[in-house]
């Protein structure tokens, strides 16, 4: 699984490039802090394929980095997906390294 750190993710944010950023976590985890990325839970995913970018990267995350990383084997293995990064420690690590 290809993973993506939180410094690579910021500097992508800060050159504008063009990527999808999908936070697995509850909604009600969300609403608390989010990265602005779009919301898609971890138990919606596979209903939700259609909303993932297969033509650009994609970094997936979570809490922590496991239910991204969860849901990052699932896609690869049932629907081919190749362009999908984890975030290195979540936003727990992005928060700490970077702050919101």
């Amino acid at each position: 699984m290809k993973e993506i750190t939180v410094q690579e993710l910021k500097q992508l944010i800060d050159e504008k490039k063009d990527f999808q950023l999908i936070d697995v976590r509850e909604e009600y985890e969300f609403d608390e802090v989010n990265m602005k990325g779009d919301l898609i839970p971890m138990g919606e995913v596979m209903e939700n394929v259609v909303k993932i970018s297969k033509d650009k990267q994609v970094i997936i995350h979570c809490r922590s980095g496991k239910r991204s990383a969860t849901v990052i084997t699932a896609l690869e293995s049932h629907h081919a997906f190749t362009n999908l990064y984890n975030l290195k420690g979540g936003i727990l690590a992005y928060i700490e390294e970077i702050g919101l």
